[in-house]
């Protein structure tokens, strides 16, 4: 019912863009902005680079509109998009997260 995508953009600008993006949308009922540090392959080789990790609380069924409305955004050719369920947590907050997708 309830679900957490990860997110990562290349800075605090864009990640702010994609936050405000979803909430406006009401695609997200709150999105927590973090400084990474990624490491990965692309196109053949080693990568390393400094990110913001957007952490996005949304309802499993918003998931998908939620990723096709952060790809017509994101600077990205390939976002790293990313949806984990919530097997449990705080009940006032889940209704929380409930009212404000859905409102």
């Amino acid at each position: 019912m309830y679900t957490v995508v990860l997110i990562t953009a290349p800075d605090r600008e864009n990640g702010k863009k994609i936050a405000r993006h979803l909430l406006e949308k009401r695609l997200a009922s709150c999105v927590n902005m973090t400084p990474t540090s990624s490491t990965y392959w692309w196109e053949g080789k080693i990568e390393e680079a400094e990110e913001v990790l957007l952490i996005v609380k949304t309802t499993s069924d918003k998931v998908n509109d939620l990723v096709k409305e952060v790809k017509t955004i994101h600077p990205y050719q390939v976002p790293e998009i990313i949806a984990l369920p919530v097997v449990a947590g705080y009940a006032e907050y889940l209704r929380w997260v409930e009212r404000e997708t859905h409102a």
